[in-house]
């Protein structure tokens, strides 16, 4: 296997949502590196990819800095780093992006393995526009904040689409009914993937009635078409 930074797709929820590609990547690296451990050694041990003794390399936002320096010293000394997030695909509000960053100002060779994406996926089902979308993240945790962070995204003639805790749905929905107007359609994708795997589409006035006071778990992607 070539030498390299290798950034490997990993499922949303489904196992089975892995490409061959992938897989080999995952049996050939010479370091394996992960944002959760334990879930990349599951899933390499659901698909009998065995580790034949390597161990994988805890990378995560809280311990970053101090572990870029020995992944960045593997890739110079020509070994291939695999790297994958918890889920979906490193980099897209995941970890990654400095050690992708630094990789390349390193000169080494970064390579992306495509698979599952939580946005993409949501924007497939959401029955939303997806000839021009915005992925923006996470919104920020504290209502005024937040409703700065959507006021900037009002006028984008795209179809937005956001990450949200579950804690904090349905304020989320409310200050969007509220800045980007009820009227506007939308979809909470909750678990894509998943056995409980739920789509709610409707407007925004609408799913902010609907979620405030309904209590809900799991991986949630919003959804919401352009203005008018």
């Amino acid at each position: 296997m070539a030498p390299g930074l290798y950034f490997v797709a990993t499922p949303l929820g489904n196992a089975r949502d892995i490409t061959l590609r992938t897989l080999d990547i995952l049996a050939s690296a010479d370091v394996l590196a992960a944002e959760d451990t334990r879930s990349l050694k599951r899933l390499m041990e659901i698909h009998g990819v065995p580790l034949g003794g390597r161990r994988i390399i805890a990378y995560h936002d809280h311990n970053g800095a101090r572990q870029r320096p020995a992944l960045l010293a593997h890739l110079g000394k020509d070994r291939s780093v695999a790297y994958a997030s918890e889920a979906g695909t490193p980099l897209v509000a995941d970890p990654g992006f400095v050690l992708g960053r630094e990789a390349i100002a390193a000169g080494h060779p970064v390579i992306a393995a495509p698979g599952p994406v939580a946005a993409i996926a949501a924007l497939t089902v959401s029955g939303l526009p997806s000839d021009r979308f915005l992925f923006a993240g996470f919104p920020p945790a504290t209502q005024s904040a937040r409703r700065s962070f959507l006021s900037e995204l009002a006028p984008v003639s795209a179809t937005l689409i956001l990450y949200e805790s579950p804690k904090r749905l349905s304020k989320t929905l409310a200050d969007c009914a509220e800045v980007l107007g009820p009227d506007r359609d939308a979809a909470v994708c909750r678990e894509l993937t998943k056995k409980f795997e739920e789509v709610s589409r409707a407007p925004l006035g609408d799913l902010a009635e609907m979620f405030s006071e309904r209590t809900v778990k799991g991986e949630i992607a919003l959804c919401v078409g352009k203005g008018e």
